[in-house]
């Protein structure tokens, strides 16, 4: 049979003084703080992982047309930059639905949805992969979660048992 150790009176006066701080401190700014957090490092992520257009090669200015063909000058576009899909994304508000905290990670970009899941070629003979930048994000995310809340937990109660 295992044994409890041993504690004094004053002992369980202490630890009830110690929790009695961190019912007083704010918890639910804690929760939002880590829920903020965890929407951050997604942002990050899925930034990372948005392609970039490339207007590098190919796509010229075109000054004049002969019938229904354009004729290229070689010029290339001025102007051109890729990196507005990059660019939109934002995080929303933070809500609290029924004790779940929710943010939303948004791209309001028109085409958005076509990087990331795929689309049918112009000519409908043919699929263009999704880059599955989101997707990607939110599952790694997902799987540092518990390590990324564990320590802001440890550091957390630290300070309320300190």
């Amino acid at each position: 049979m295992g044994r409890m150790g041993k504690f004094s009176a004053s002992d369980l006066k202490q630890l009830q003084k110690q929790l009695e701080k961190v019912r007083a401190r704010d918890v639910d700014a804690f929760v939002e703080a880590c829920a903020k957090e965890l929407a951050a490092r997604l942002l990050a992520e899925v930034i990372k992982r948005t392609p970039v257009g490339d207007y590098h090669g190919g796509e010229y200015e075109c000054k004049v047309r002969k019938g229904s063909k354009p004729i290229h000058h070689g010029r290339k576009v001025e102007g051109k930059q890729g990196g507005t899909l990059r660019r939109g994304w934002t995080i929303g508000e933070i809500r609290n639905e029924g004790g779940v905290y929710k943010i939303d990670v948004i791209n309001p970009v028109e085409y958005a949805s076509y990087v990331e899941h795929g689309h049918r070629t112009a000519n409908h003979k043919g699929w263009v992969p999704g880059h599955f930048m989101l997707a990607l994000s939110e599952q790694e995310i997902q799987k540092n979660a518990p390590s990324i809340l564990e320590a802001k937990i440890k550091r957390f109660l630290a300070g309320c048992m300190g």
